[in-house]
C-alpha cells in the first residue's frame, strides 16, 4: 500500500507537463509563422500603387492603375480596368518606380 501512495505523486505532474510543451511547440511551429505571412501580406497589399505589376490569387496578371479603400483597379489589357479587393492579391510582380526628385542647386552652392 505504501509503493502505490510514494509513486503516485510524482506521475500526476508529467502529463501536464507533455500537455505544456506540446502547446508550446504547436505556437512556435505553426501560429508564429502564419501570423508573420499575414503581416506581410497586409503590408504589401497596403503598400500598393499605381503602376505596381501584381497577380491575383486567381492567377491574373495586372497593372495597378487606381487604389481606393478597400479595393485596387487593375488594368489586365490595354483599356480594360477590372475592380479587385485588396486581399485578391497575391503578391507584386514588380513595383512601379518612383519619380526621382529633380536636383535643385542653392545659390550658395553654384560656382561661378
Amino acid at each position: 500500500m505504501q509503493y502505490l501512495a510514494a509513486g503516485g505523486g510524482a506521475g500526476g505532474f508529467t502529463p501536464v507537463l507533455m500537455v505544456v510543451l506540446l502547446c508550446g511547440v504547436m505556437y512556435v511551429m505553426m501560429i508564429r509563422p502564419q501570423q508573420k505571412r499575414r503581416r506581410e501580406a497586409e503590408a504589401m497589399q497596403a503598400g500598393l500603387g499605381p503602376g505596381d505589376e501584381v497577380v491575383t490569387i486567381g492567377g491574373l496578371y495586372g497593372t495597378v492603375t487606381g487604389v481606393e479603400d478597400d479595393a485596387v483597379l487593375l488594368e489586365i489589357a490595354p483599356g480594360v480596368q477590372t475592380r479587385y479587393a485588396r486581399p485578391a492579391i497575391a503578391r507584386v510582380v514588380t513595383r512601379a518606380e518612383l519619380p526621382s526628385e529633380p536636383v535643385t542647386e542653392d545659390a550658395d552652392t553654384v560656382k561661378d
